[in-house]
């Protein structure tokens, strides 16, 4: 416990300061030092958002959007222009012959199952060569009685990732030849491994490919999106799938996600999403587009945002003696962190702190839940404009081993290090640091 804090101030240009949040004097130095640390990144990630932002406003460009396909449609959505030029803007941008992005979409993992279900068939193999996927895909995969991919008599087999965390290329050579779809997850999910660049993607894919040129190469690339100037698509991935409550939404698409790729595996999947024969060309819009739009043109700068704040979370929090994975001054493939707090107390006064600088609901309390999906319970902190938008900051952890909390997020980054800052204070409030 601190007996005096101190203010975190911003000059306000007149020679007066505004001082809005009290911190303790050790957590005000460490967010000093931790920022200084982080001038290096930070100079990077504002010209990797340089160059994404042209390469999205090319996108634009060069597909002639126009007003008129801000509209949207209803009833069976035929002949929808702007939903078609939504999906030429997001192939243009992810390098891909073709993208299916919906609004009906319901998260991440419902655009993944769409993939899924579209590709394979029964006696089909899927090899998910980065380890185990994270809990609410391992449903899709073996649920019993649910309609599950095992249900219908897909199998299963896996690679798991080597002891440092990297893929087991050798392992994926000798189990690839005769699968049907191999399967890679891009960000870390609910474990401390390293994320995914996209060379590294790459080398996957010419492991598979060196024993089966055939293989279908899916790649979850949920918060990956943006954080490099290549998408896995750039290194031979048949299709990328995310949400547009993550980095493509910018944090303005009210709900959504996308599937981009081979034209041939996107018709496919639009099959599935749909009904076989109509695929694509059915589907109403409503008063969605608009925020899709407005979103993928705005996702450069919030994916900035977000990985300046992972970028100064995980400085701060080794300044106060925690371990971050990835380090400050390490490479990023996607927007999350984890910080690895030792304990259940830690991990809920984290998220108490997130919630807290929130802007929506910061008055609430976050809780422990059995959260379906999961095999633990999980504590949560989102006070977002849209309900569980991660590209806004948001926490959550397992309350399980290794009791790290996953940081994603922070749609300002004078907002998003406030939050952090926040959370730490209400660790020290409890005699937690």
């Amino acid at each position: 416990m601190y007996a005096a804090r101190s203010a975190f101030s911003i000059d306000n240009g007149r020679g007066n300061n505004m001082a809005f949040f009290e911190f303790s004097p050790r957590i005000n130095a460490a967010a000093e030092k931790a920022e200084e640390l982080c001038r290096e990144q930070f100079a990077e990630l504002d010209r990797l958002a340089a160059y994404n932002g042209q390469r999205v406003l090319r996108a634009f460009i060069d597909n002639r959007v126009s007003d008129i396909h801000m509209k949207g449609t209803n009833g069976y959505g035929y002949g929808d222009d702007g939903r078609d030029k939504l999906d030429a803007v997001f192939a243009q941008i992810l390098g891909a012959e073709d993208a299916l992005v919906r609004h009906g979409f319901v998260n991440g993992t419902h655009a993944i199952t769409t993939a899924l279900f579209g590709i394979l068939r029964t006696g089909d193999t899927l090899l998910s060569v980065t380890g185990m996927p994270y809990d609410t895909i391992q449903s899709v995969i073996f649920g019993e009685n649910i309609g599950s991919l095992k249900d219908f008599g897909v199998k299963y087999d896996q690679v798991d990732l080597l002891p440092d965390g990297t893929p087991d290329l050798e392992g994926i050579k000798a189990k690839a030849a005769g699968v049907k779809v191999a399967y890679i997850q891009r960000s870390r999910g609910y474990s401390l491994r390293p994320s995914l660049t996209v060379d590294v993607i790459g080398e996957i894919i010419k492991a598979v490919r060196a024993v089966n040129p055939e293989c279908i190469v899916m790649v979850d690339n949920c918060y990956g999106e943006l954080v490099e100037e290549r998408e896995p698509t750039a290194v031979g991935a048949d299709l990328i799938i995310g949400s547009l409550i993550k980095n493509l939404g910018g944090g303005i698409a009210e709900t959504g996600g996308y599937i981009a790729g081979t034209a041939k595996a996107v018709e496919l999947c639009a099959y599935r999403l749909t009904t076989p024969g109509t695929g694509k060309e059915v589907g109403a819009t409503l008063n969605q587009l608009r925020g899709m739009f407005l979103g993928i043109f705005h996702a450069p700068e919030a994916v900035c945002a977000a990985l300046k704040t992972s970028v100064f979370a995980t400085a701060f929090f080794e300044k106060l003696g925690y371990e971050a994975f990835p380090r400050y001054n390490e490479k990023r493939t996607d927007i999350i962190a984890a910080l690895k707090l030792g304990g259940e107390k830690q991990l809920i006064a984290f998220c108490e702190g997130i919630q807290s600088g929130s802007p929506v609901d910061s008055f609430a309390a976050p809780e422990p839940w059995d959260m379906p999906g999961y095999d633990s319970k999980v504590i949560m902190a989102a006070g977002a404009f849209t309900m569980g938008a991660s590209i806004e900051l948001s926490a959550d952890a397992p309350l399980r081993e290794p009791y790290a909390v996953w940081l994603q997020g922070g749609l300002t980054y004078p907002t998003g290090k406030t939050g952090i800052m926040l959370a730490a204070q209400r660790m020290a409030d409890k005699g937690l640091i």
